[in-house]
């Protein structure tokens, strides 16, 4: 719900809640009347939306795409996408960025599970999230420590490129 606060001339501090033309009503009302004094405040989660602007912005269009045309295509529907490997299909986006696009990319929970929906195997975001902490810890880089509410940019580590190529050449060995 958005929030404004006035301070009136003399002193006097009026906080406003309410629907978005309600609050711009009475803010346009008290700009008329004192505008160097009104401000509004940003909404509670407007720290988390923002987003760092050294950090490229990830092309899922360009990384299902190439999923779907790299010369392993055949062996990743085959080994990876037909099967029901839940850490397997969590790796897969860390492995294209790794191997197609130079390891250019750190990709959060949401931007994998955003990538394996389109890919038609969907992976929730919770779910890719405990995966990547959990099972499939040992296979990737996470940019910082685990804190609740807090998004982690993983990468792949060497141990996780030598797991899923492994995987995609049929043979599984976990180590």
């Amino acid at each position: 719900m958005p929030k404004a606060k006035i301070e009136l001339p003399d002193g006097t501090v009026i906080t406003i809640e309410g629907t978005q033309e309600e609050v711009t009503e009475l803010l346009a009302y008290y700009q008329a009347k004192s505008p160097q004094k009104t401000k509004q405040t940003p909404p509670p989660n407007a720290e988390k939306t923002k987003t760092d602007p050294d950090e490229s912005s990830v092309n899922y269009t360009q990384i299902i795409n190439l999923v779907k045309n790299v010369d392993e295509a055949e062996e990743i529907e085959r080994y990876i996408l037909d099967r029901t490997s839940q850490v397997d299909r969590s790796l897969l986006p860390l492995y294209i960025v790794h191997q197609y696009l130079d390891n250019s990319l750190s990709l959060s929970s949401g931007d994998i599970s955003k990538i394996t929906t389109d890919l038609g195997i969907p992976i929730s975001v919770a779910n890719a999230s405990r995966t990547l902490s959990g099972t499939a810890s040992r296979y990737v880089i996470g940019d910082k420590v685990r804190k609740k509410g807090r998004t982690i940019k993983y990468k792949l580590s060497r141990r996780g490129v030598k797991y899923l190529k492994s995987v995609i050449s049929g043979s599984s060995d976990e180590n």
